[in-house]
């Protein structure tokens, strides 16, 4: 019934991936090179302005685009009994808010230094790594007596915070004193969920230009 148009190196598509399966919804995934014409037609067919995840729902007639959006998707039609969403609606909004905290804070800024050493554009960025370890207080902070960010139970906010912050601590470590964000890391990576992710995800991190800063644990099969 859905099919997945999808790159398994792409933050955004890891975080789709990891609330796919923690639905344990059945998909079809197509892998899309960006530099192959055709399969970037493909794209831009069902989503113009070129970027993924997108997730076309054959039996609903309708193309889902935006992770987050595409996570509401999930949630309100292929969800089984636990919600990635709260229903309770306070709850949900502190979830809402924690996903836009690491989609536009943590991703915003580590792809722009990614996208700075693709480029060898050298530019300074003092402040997108400087926001990279604010964020990374706020999260200390909020994890404090918590197991996950933003609900008693694994949610929406986790799936954002999961790729981002692997790749982010790729660039900036995170402080040893913030023991309540390095405490949830290792939970977030020990979650089924998203180490089946990060299997997937293994044979492409060569193309990752920090792939030499990925620590061991995850370039190999454990």
């Amino acid at each position: 019934m859905l099919t997945l148009y999808y790159h398994p190196l792409s933050s955004y598509c890891h975080k789709v991936l990891i609330a796919l399966y923690e639905h344990a919804i059945d998909f079809e995934g197509r892998l899309i090179d960006l530099g192959n014409a055709g399969e970037k037609a493909q794209l831009l067919a069902l989503w113009p302005l070129g970027k993924f995840p997108v997730i076309c729902d054959h039996a609903g007639q309708r193309n889902v685009a935006e992770s987050t959006i595409i996570i509401e998707y999930l949630d309100r039609y292929f969800a089984g009994h636990h919600l990635l969403i709260p229903a309770d609606w306070d709850t949900a909004l502190e979830v809402r808010q924690w996903d836009r905290v690491c989609d536009n804070y943590l991703q915003t800024p580590l792809q722009q230094i990614v996208l700075d050493r693709i480029l060898a554009t050298e530019a300074d960025l003092t402040r997108q790594r400087s926001t990279l370890q604010t964020v990374y207080g706020m999260l200390d902070r909020q994890l404090e007596n918590r197991t996950w960010l933003a609900s008693p139970e694994f949610s929406l906010a986790d799936c954002a915070a999961a790729p981002a912050l692997f790749y982010a601590s790729t660039l900036e470590p995170f402080p040893d004193d913030h023991t309540h964000l390095n405490a949830y890391f290792d939970r977030l990576m020990n979650r089924p969920s998203v180490q089946r992710v990060i299997d997937e995800a293994r044979p492409y991190f060569s193309l990752f230009p920090f792939a030499q800063d990925i620590p061991q644990r995850f370039r190999q099969r454990t």
